[in-house]
C-alpha cells in the first residue's frame, strides 16, 4: 500500500521530535565530576579551618554547595578506601587490600559505579591515578581501563613527575602531576578532538548529546608524591616558593619521636619501630615542616585545577548542569600524639572533606553534620544519573541529605583497619555516632618489618620483594581477619572517646565509671554493625599474589 506523502512527513516529524526529546532528556541528566585527593585530612582546606593554605576555588564549591563536616572513609588506606568508593562497599565486604592477596573480580566490578553509570548512557572518563587492581592479573588485566570511554591514568603511585614512571603521560606538555592531570581533564572535556594518542579512548571526541561522568584522581598530597618533589627550575612557582616565607606551626598535640614519654598505643599493639620509612619525616619538627610545606603547595595546585575546571565548564556552556563532588581517600597523621602514617580508626585518618556542588540548586552554602561515608558516593551518583543502584552496594543514597537537609539514616559510622602487617599496624574497628566513638583492637602477632629487612639484606634479597609481595598463604591470613571478630575473637584493647568534648581523641574514657553505661551500649551495638558491614557470603574477589602472577607470566604489583 502506498503511504501518502503527508503521512510520510508526519511520521518523519514525529520521529524527529522523538529523537530530539531523547537527546534533550540525555542532556538534562547532570554531568558529574568526582575529584579524589590522596592523604588529605579534613583540615587541609580554608573552608575546613586551615588558616594558612590557599584553596579559594575548592572553598567556593563548599560555599555554593554542601560541605559535609562529619564524613568518613571506611578504611584509612589507599586501595581498600578507593575500592570502597568504586563499589559502594565496606572493605569487610569487598575483601581487597594490600595484604589480601586478592583483586576485585569481574563479577564485582560489573556492579561498580563506572560500569553502571556508563550503562546508563554516560560518556565516562578516568584521569590521574588508579590504585585498584581489577581482574585475575590485577593491574595487568586491563579490565578497568576498558570500562571507560576515555582513560588517561597510571596504575599505582604516579608520583610528582608522572612521566618518569608512566609512558601514557609522555605526550603532556607539563612535567608535574597536577598539571598533567589537568591536561587530561581538559582533553576529556574537549568535545572537538582528543589530542593524546597514548590515552585509551573509544571515541575520538566527546559526544555533545550525552551526559558525561569524569573521575579525577590525584596521588597528592600523598607522601610518595610530596617526597618526590624536586623544586626543579621548570616547576611552577607554587611548587618552589609557596609557603616558604611562613614559619609553619607544628600540628596541634605534636610530639617529636625523641620526646615521647607514653605512646598513644602500647608497643605490643602499634609497633612504631616497624612503620614504613616513608612516614619517618614526622619524627622531628624540621622534616615535618618541610613535608607540610609541600603538602600545602600540592593543595594549592589542586585548587588551581579546580578553578580551571570551573572556567572550562563555563566556556563550554555546561557549568549549570555539572555536579562536582570533592573528597579524599583518607587522612594522615603528622606527628599528632607521636603518630605518623594512616591505617588507624582515629579522626585524623578517617575524617575527610566531602563537598557536593550542584549548580542546579542555586547557592546552597550549607554545612551538614550528617553521618555519611565514602561508600555513599557511588549510589548517590548513580541516582543523580537516573541509574539503578545495584543491591551489592552498602552505601546510602544521600540526595535527601544534600537537597532537603535531612539526616542520614545510619546510626553509626563504621571504620576499620585490616591492613595489619609487618609494618606494625594493629587490626582495629570502630563505630561512632554524633558524639561518641568506640574502638576495638585485636592481638598484633605479625612479624616485624625491621627483622625482615635485616634478613633480606643478609641474604641479598630485594627488600621490596620481602615487604610488599603477597603470597597465597596471605589470602588465608587476611580472610581470617574478615571474620575473626564475628567468630568471637576478643578485643585486647578498647577506647571510648567523647568527640563532642574531645575531638582530638586525647582522653580514653573506657575505664571511667561514669561512662560505663555508654560503653556497654556501644559494645552491644558494635556486633550488629560489624555483621552488616561484613554481609553474607564470600567476597567477590580473585587470587592476585606473587604466586598467581608467576603462573601467568606477570609480575605482581602491589604498591
Amino acid at each position: 500500500m502506498k503511504i501518502p506523502t503527508a503521512l510520510k512527513l508526519t511520521g518523519l516529524l514525529l520521529a524527529g521530535i522523538c529523537c530530539f526529546n531523547t537527546a534533550l532528556a540525555a542532556q538534562q541528566k547532570p554531568n558529574i565530576v568526582l575529584i579524589l585527593t590522596d592523604d588529605q585530612p579534613y583540615g587541609y582546606l580554608g573552608v575546613t579551618g586551615n588558616k594558612i593554605v590557599e584553596t579559594p576555588n575548592i572553598d567556593d564549591l563548599a560555599e555554593q554547595g554542601v560541605l559535609f563536616t562529619n564524613a568518613h572513609v571506611s578504611s584509612a588506606i589507599c586501595t581498600p578506601s578507593r575500592i570502597s568508593l568504586l563499589l559502594g562497599q565496606y572493605e569487610r565486604r569487598h575483601g581487597v587490600n594490600f595484604n589480601s592477596g586478592t583483586a576485585v573480580s569481574p563479577e564485582a566490578w560489573s556492579n561498580s559505579y563506572p560500569v553502571k553509570i556508563r550503562e546508563a548512557g554516560y560518556y565516562t572518563g578516568w584521569v590521574g591515578k588508579n590504585h585498584s587492581p581489577v581482574g585475575e592479573q590485577g593491574y595487568a588485566t586491563g579490565l578497568m581501563e576498558k570500562s571507560f570511554d576515555y582513560w588517561y591514568a597510571g596504575n599505582g603511585h604516579i608520583y610528582f613527575y608522572p612521566k618518569e614512571k608512566h609512558p601514557i603521560f609522555s605526550e603532556a606538555e607539563s612535567d608535574t602531576q597536577v598539571e598533567i592531570v589537568e591536561e587530561g581533564m581538559l582533553d576529556f572535556l574537549n568535545s572537538n578532538e582528543h589530542k593524546f594518542d597514548k590515552a585509551l579512548k573509544f571515541l575520538d571526541r566527546r559526544p555533545q548529546n550525552k551526559p558525561f561522568m569524569l573521575s579525577i584522581n590525584f596521588n597528592l598530597p600523598h607522601g610518595a608524591g610530596t617526597s618526590n618533589m624536586k623544586m626543579k627550575p621548570t616547576d611552577d612557582e607554587i611548587y618552589r616558593t609557596k609557603y616558604r616565607d611562613i614559619d609553619l606551626p607544628l600540628p596541634e598535640n605534636y610530639i617529636a619521636k625523641a620526646d615521647i614519654k607514653t605512646p598513644k598505643l602500647s608497643t605490643d599493639l602499634l609497633r612504631a619501630e616497624d612503620r614504613q620509612a616513608g612516614y619517618n619525616y614526622v619524627d622531628n619538627p624540621d622534616e615535618l615542616k618541610e613535608r607540610y610545606t609541600r603538602q600545602l603547595q600540592a593543595m594549592t595546585g589542586i585548587d588551581r585545577l579546580v578553578g580551571h575546571l570551573k572556567e572550562e565548564l563555563e566556556r563550554q556552556g555546561i557549568a549549570d548542569n555539572t555536579v562536582i563532588i570533592f573528597t579524599s581517600d583518607h587522612g594522615l597523621f603528622m606527628g599528632e600524639q607521636g603518630l605518623g602514617g594512616k591505617a588507624l580508626c582515629y579522626e585524623k585518618t578517617t575524617h575527610v572533606p566531602l563537598i557536593v556542588y550542584d549548580p542546579r540548586e542555586g547557592k546552597q552554602g550549607k554545612k551538614s553534620q550528617a553521618l555519611v561515608q565514602s561508600i555513599d558516593i557511588a549510589p548517590t551518583m548513580l541516582k543523580l544519573a537516573g541509574a539503578d543502584v545495584p543491591n551489592t552496594m552498602q552505601g546510602e543514597d544521600i540526595r535527601d541529605v544534600i537537597y532537603k537537609g535531612k539526616t542520614a539514616e545510619r546510626e553509626y559510622v563504621f571504620t576499620e583497619n585490616l591492613w595489619s602487617t609487618h609494618f606494625g599496624n594493629p587490626r582495629c574497628e570502630a563505630i561512632q555516632d554524633h558524639q561518641w566513638k568506640y574502638i576495638r583492637y585485636y592481638e598484633n602477632n605479625n612479624m616485624s618489618a625491621t627483622q625482615k629487612i635485616k634478613l633480606a639484606r643478609e641474604m641479598n634479597i630485594p627488600v621490596n620483594k620481602i615487604l610488599y609481595g603477597m603470597h597465597d598463604n596471605d589470602i588465608v591470613v587476611y580472610r581470617n581477619y574478615l571474620d575473626a571478630g564475628l567468630k568471637g575473637e576478643p578485643a585486647v584493647y578498647e577506647e571510648l572517646y567523647d568527640l563532642a568534648n574531645d575531638p582530638n581523641e586525647l582522653n580514653n574514657l573506657v575505664s571511667e565509671s561514669q561512662h560505663k553505661t555508654k560503653l556497654e551500649k556501644m559494645r552491644k551495638d558494635w556486633l550488629p554493625v560489624l555483621k552488616s558491614a561484613r554481609g553474607e557470603g564470600s567476597p567477590k574477589v580473585v587470587r592476585y599474589t606473587v604466586d598467581s602472577q608467576v603462573e601467568t607470566g606477570q609480575q605482581a604489583k602491589t604498591h
